[in-house]
């Protein structure tokens, strides 16, 4: 799938250029990635769900294909305003969005901070209670001169180390080195300490105390091998989040969809058909 993972889209939006493509016909689903990965971790479940949805997949500023360079806003705040301009340019009404990792805090600022309607949202090993920066990402962000300075190929083998971390079974070759890729070099190595730079705690804290708010279905799957986000925060948000359901996937580390592609693209085709049938009854009722 390395090869074929191909982004075929792009839009301008107030923040720079946004790749992202459309896949299967049905109701709107959109997948939100996280750090530091790209869309291409959602390719084995895209295909899937695009049986029965069509979904959406992008790469967030300052990753994969859209606009990389220094001096963009990457912040999780920044991420979810520019999802409610693509959300706007898409025309959509409500669609149905699953989040990863960051992606999963830009999907809930973009609901309860954004003011964007979602009709069911999924939370795959997300980022949204705090703490959730990992000890070795929270050292460079302590040290962001002296990562800064060092050398290219030191730099890339302390993220190759971190990314050896993201599975409960190591990556494939191929899935390994197209991660890695965007992080390679000079200006690879920029673009990661910006994006780090830029993680703030904050901006899920604005956000945490509407968690009980939330009125449509949640479904939250967690790894239970996850090694960047503990099952037990996935027990916290369960109980964070009234009428939630969670489900943990043995052998699965914090990169589920490469652990177990099937487990995921089954739970979510299973919720979000689920939901999309629930939603298209309230719907009818209501313009009856």
């Amino acid at each position: 799938m390395t090869e074929t993972w191909n982004l075929r889209r792009r839009l301008t939006l107030s923040g720079g250029e946004i790749a992202y493509d459309v896949l299967g016909y049905g109701q709107p689903l959109i997948l939100v990635h996280g750090t530091p990965s790209r869309s291409y971790i959602w390719r084995d479940v895209a295909m899937r769900l695009a049986d029965r949805f069509t979904v959406y997949v992008f790469d967030l500023l300052g990753f994969g294909q859209s606009e990389r360079r220094e001096g963009l806003d990457v912040s999780i705040s920044g991420q979810s305003r520019l999802l409610a301009e693509l959300i706007e340019a898409w025309g959509l009404e409500a669609p149905s969005i699953a989040g990863h990792d960051i992606g999963g805090a830009i999907a809930l600022r973009a609901h309860l901070l954004e003011g964007v309607p979602f009709g069911c949202i999924a939370l795959v090993d997300s980022v949204v209670l705090r703490p959730w920066i990992t000890p070795t990402t929270r050292h460079v962000k302590a040290h962001l001169d002296v990562y800064g300075t060092m050398p290219a190929k030191v730099f890339e083998a302390i993220v190759a180390s971190h990314l050896g971390t993201a599975t409960h079974t190591p990556l494939d070759r191929g899935a390994f080195a197209t991660y890695l890729e965007g992080w390679r070099g000079e200006f690879g190595q920029k673009l990661y300490l910006q994006k780090d730079a830029q993680l703030d705690e904050d901006d899920t804290a604005q956000f945490e105390p509407l968690l009980p708010s939330i009125d449509v279905p949640v479904r939250i799957v967690w790894g239970e091998q996850d090694a960047w986000l503990a099952p037990s925060i996935a027990e916290h948000l369960h109980d964070a989040i009234p009428g939630s359901d969670l489900i943990i996937l043995p052998e699965t580390g914090h990169f589920a969809m490469e652990d177990s592609p099937r487990e995921v693209a089954a739970t979510l085709f299973e919720f979000f058909t689920g939901c999309s049938k629930i939603t298209a009854r309230s719907a009818t009722s209501e313009n009856n």
